[in-house]
This record gives C-alpha cells, structure tokens and sequence, in this order.
C-alpha cells in the first residue's frame, strides 16, 4: 500500500519550506482532456503536429484556428481534478512554492494556484501579430475565425509554444530559477522526455534538491529520482496532503 511508503516522503517534508511542483499533460487527462497527441489527437484526419506549426497557421490560419475553437470547447467543459486542488492547497502548506507546468489548459488556475509558471502559454489567451499584445478570451465558440485584435484589428493567434518554436525566453529562465531554487520538486504527471522541461528537474537536483516523481509509468526520470510514486495525482497528492494534514495537527 502507498501509505507505507510514505514515511520517507513525509519525513522530507518535514524539513522543507521550499517546495516546486512540475506538472505534464498526465495531470490534465485525469480531467478527461485528451493528450491531442497520438491517435486521440486526430482530428479531421490531422494530427496535433500538421496543425501547432507557424507553417500550419500560415497556410491556412482559419483550419488551425478551427481545431482550436475545438480545443478550447473539450478543455472548457473540463474541470480541475484533485490533483490540481491539492497543488493549489499546498500554496498555504510550504512557506516558498512555485508551480510549473507544460499544460496550456488552465486547469491549476482555476483549481486556485496563484502564478504559475506556463512554460508552452495557455490556450485561453491569444496573442495579436501585429502589436505583441496578449489578451484572454473565455468565449466558446469564438464568434469570428479566425479571431480579430480588439485594438488594431489584426489577426490573432493562440498564445502557445508550437512545434518549431522556442519556449519564450524570460518565463524560460523564471522556470529554472524556481526549480534551482528549491529542496524538493515534485514531478508529476510527465513524460520527462520534452525539452527544455525535461531538465528543470535535472537544474532542482543539481542544486541539491530531492526530486519526487508522481506517475503511472516509468519515465526517463525514474531513475535518478529519490522517490518514485506509481499512480494518478488526483489519488496519491491528496493522500499525501492528508497526511500532512494529520501531522501538522498539534
């Protein structure tokens, strides 16, 4: 049972205050969001890699813009699961947290956590190509494809990392002074194998920190990391929070 390996986990904690959490798209498909990757990302006969391209969105900005729309109609008919409640709960836990996460959904946010690090943007905002400007927009469906700038009126795109693109360069840097600067990272619900994600890790544990993957399968990580814990985050952070809860108890 996992409550008997937690004992060790706990004990790290004990000594801890400052904590950074890493979360993929593992987290998210506990919320019923697909990968959009593989085959449950086909749609229309195109893959999630034919359309995230700026090629894609020059050739044809209105069929990017379309899957999307149908994106944004899956993700906002989802909701926060308890693993994301449970890193939102953890705000008030560690004196210094900091979250990370490779998910564009907003699902952290609207579960309560407070500035996330977005490594690859967030599908709710988009951003105009003209002036730079980002705005958010919860419409769904957008009522004109593709979408308008509010201010210049020139096309905007979503306000996400594609394939081919590089992560932006200053939320890049702020991802890897949170994770150098904490004493234990969580890593959850992550392949361990996307980059430059898949070494903020590999920065928290070169700067001493104790790394704690959260995950069914084994990853890349799985190896190097000081606890291993196999299965979903909606069930093992909670157990986690609860037994913190219970020690924390005068």
């Amino acid at each position: 049972m996992i409550e008997n390996e937690l004992g060790p986990l706990l004990a790290l904690l004990d000594r801890t205050t400052r904590v950074a959490v890493l979360t993929g798209s593992g987290i998210s498909a506990e919320s019923g969001i697909p990968t959009f990757r593989g085959e449950q990302g086909l749609w229309r006969q195109f893959r999630a890699e034919e359309l995230a391209t700026p090629q894609a969105f020059e050739r044809d900005a209105r069929l990017v813009w379309e899957w999307y729309d149908w994106r944004r109609g899956i993700i906002g008919r989802a909701e926060p699961n308890e693993g994301h409640r449970t890193i939102s709960a953890w705000q008030e836990v560690f004196p210094s947290f900091s979250l990370i996460t490779q998910n564009i959904d907003g699902l952290h946010e609207r579960a309560g956590s407070r500035d996330p690090v977005e490594l690859h943007g967030n599908i709710w905002k988009l951003r105009c190509l003209r002036e730079g400007t980002v705005t958010e927009s919860r419409e769904v469906p957008l009522r004109s494809l593709p979408p308008l700038c509010p201010g210049c009126g020139a096309m905007l795109r979503p306000h996400v990392v594609w394939f081919g693109e590089a992560l932006e360069g200053r939320v890049l840097e702020e991802a890897f002074r949170r994770s150098a600067s904490c004493d234990v990272m969580f890593v959850v619900g992550t392949s361990a194998i996307v980059h430059p994600a898949a070494s903020l890790p590999l920065a928290a544990a070169d700067s001493g920190a104790k790394i704690v993957e959260v995950n069914p399968d084994p990853t890349p990580l799985s190896r190097t990391a000081d606890l291993v814990f196999r299965g979903k985050a909606g069930q093992i952070l909670p157990l986690i929070q609860q037994k913190l809860i219970q020690k924390l108890r005068p």
